[in-house]
Formats: C-alpha cells, sequence, structure tokens
C-alpha cells in the first residue's frame, strides 16, 4: 500500500532557519509549491502515460481506521422518515443516508498549509491569531490548492528500512529521500508528486 504522504517538492535543498516562513511566491501566497503547477507540466505528465492502469491511493475511512487519538470516526447509516413503512410517496421510495461523526484527520487527505505550524507562526509568516477560526480557517485552507495534475515519483521506503512496514513516527528528511531516489535512479522534479511506499 502506498503510504499517506504526498508531498509537492519545489527546489530541492533546505531553508535556512531564518526564512521557512516567507513564501518565495509573495507575501499573499496561500498554495506553496504548488505554484509550481503549470499546462506544460501537466502535458508532459499526460505524456508519461503508456498503459492507462490506475492505481487506488485512497484507504476506507471507518471506526477501525488507524487514527492519532483523540480522532474517531464513526457512521451511522439511517432511513429518514421511513420506519415501518413501504416507502415515501407514491412509488414507495426507500434510501439509505448517512450521518458522519468524527475527524476530518483520518484516513487519506491532503492537509493545507494552514495545518501544521512552529510556534503558532505558519505558512507565509501567518499567526494562527490571523488567519485560524472556530467555523474555518480564513487564510491556507485545503480549497485554495489547485488540481493536482502532474508527474508522480513513489519512493520505496520499506526497502530503504529493510523492512516490510516502516515503524510509525519515522521523520523522512532531504538526506533519506535523497538516497532513495538516487538508489532507484528517478529525479525528483519540479512540480512532482513525491509519494513514499511505507508498507
Amino acid at each position: 500500500m502506498l503510504c499517506c504522504s504526498i508531498a509537492f517538492l519545489g527546489t530541492v535543498g533546505t531553508a535556512n532557519a531564518q526564512d521557512w516562513t516567507k513564501s518565495k511566491w509573495g507575501p499573499n501566497d496561500e498554495i506553496g509549491a504548488a505554484n509550481n503547477m503549470s499546462p506544460d507540466i501537466v502535458m508532459k505528465a499526460a505524456g508519461l502515460i503508456k498503459t492507462g492502469k490506475t492505481y487506488a491511493l485512497g484507504i476506507e475511512t471507518n471506526s477501525k481506521t488507524p487514527a492519532n487519538p483523540p480522532r474517531t470516526f464513526k457512521v451511522l447509516v439511517l432511513q429518514p422518515g421511513q420506519a415501518g413503512g413501504d416507502g415515501i410517496g407514491p412509488n414507495k421510495v426507500t434510501y439509505n443516508d448517512d450521518i458522519i461523526e468524527g475527524w476530518v484527520g483520518i484516513g487519506s487527505q491532503i492537509d493545507s498549509l494552514g495545518h501544521i505550524g512552529v510556534g503558532w507562526t505558519y505558512y507565509n509568516g501567518l499567526k494562527s491569531t490571523d488567519f485560524a477560526a472556530a467555523d474555518g480557517l480564513k487564510k491556507l485552507g485545503v480549497e485554495k490548492i489547485p488540481p493536482i495534475v502532474t508527474r508522480g515519483v513513489m519512493l520505496d521506503m520499506a526497502a530503504y528500512y529493510n523492512t516490510d512496514v516502516v515503524k510509525e513516527g519515522t521523520a523522512f528528511n532531504v538526506k533519506e529521500i535523497d538516497e532513495v531516489a538516487k538508489k532507484q535512479g528517478v529525479e525528483i522534479r519540479q512540480g512532482d508528486v513525491v509519494l513514499f511506499h511505507t508498507g
């Protein structure tokens, strides 16, 4: 199975501690390395398709999906207004409907740049008080991310660590990513999506 990490890479390299919050795309940027996407990159990615085979990268979200505490997820399936009857209306329509009670951060997902900060400072130097509210993020929301159509590069981290399943909490830094890419003979280019296979 492909793991839960999808990373956009801009130019490969490390930022120094003083400039990590500043976007090279300007003070109003909210999408980060997604700025590397372009019609040219989309066309090049489309040209790589040889067989049309597809791969499911998602996992089912249910009460047994692993999640960091206190996250939980529950689905209730009900038949609203139909109890004890033959159905609704003259054609006796019946249907099932769902109630979801849970945290969004379970299962397959893509996080926005407003998800993780350091010391209450987030992407492009924003402070949590600048954009985070109980009814949603006012900036850096996932709705700002454009459609992602680009070349995908899969790095086999399980093989790198010589294991079937990489230990939970293992961090992949520039060193590990560069070593795996070199070992696999792949180049990570600007605008690529990198997927980590963890088992």
